[in-house]
């Protein structure tokens, strides 16, 4: 059955811009492979920790929002745990509610876009 899913992940900050673009493009990749499809994706940048991991105070978060079967998100996870550039990471099943918070948002952040690219044209 497919449903949607969000997975916030981060990644070290002893990665380059490049790195970090080619490891999300991977995840994002596989996703798709397996019958998945995305439905938003977002790049934080680098963020501070709320406690050190690995020794590390910072990271390079990324969000994806996706749909896809149930039974790829062990497999997905897995993956992750393996991956030594992936610090932490947490995948949550999204509820109708959460799907329509979700879409809000995006809807938001896109209008406050628009109005910044409206306001530089002027």
């Amino acid at each position: 059955m497919v449903n949607q899913y969000e997975t916030v992940f981060i990644l070290t900050p002893v990665l380059s811009e490049d790195q970090v673009k080619e490891t999300v493009k991977t995840y994002e990749k596989l996703i798709t492979d397996n019958g998945g499809e995305m439905v938003n994706r977002e790049n934080w940048g680098m963020r501070k920790l709320a406690y050190p991991i690995q020794k590390k105070s910072t990271g390079f978060y990324n969000l994806f929002e996706y749909r896809v079967d149930g039974s790829y998100i062990e497999k997905l996870e897995v993956l992750l745990k393996r991956d030594e550039r992936v610090m932490r990471f947490l995948t949550v099943k999204l509820d109708k509610h959460a799907i329509a918070y979700s879409e809000k948002r995006r809807k938001k952040f896109a209008d406050s876009k628009k109005a910044e690219t409206d306001e530089k044209k002027a």
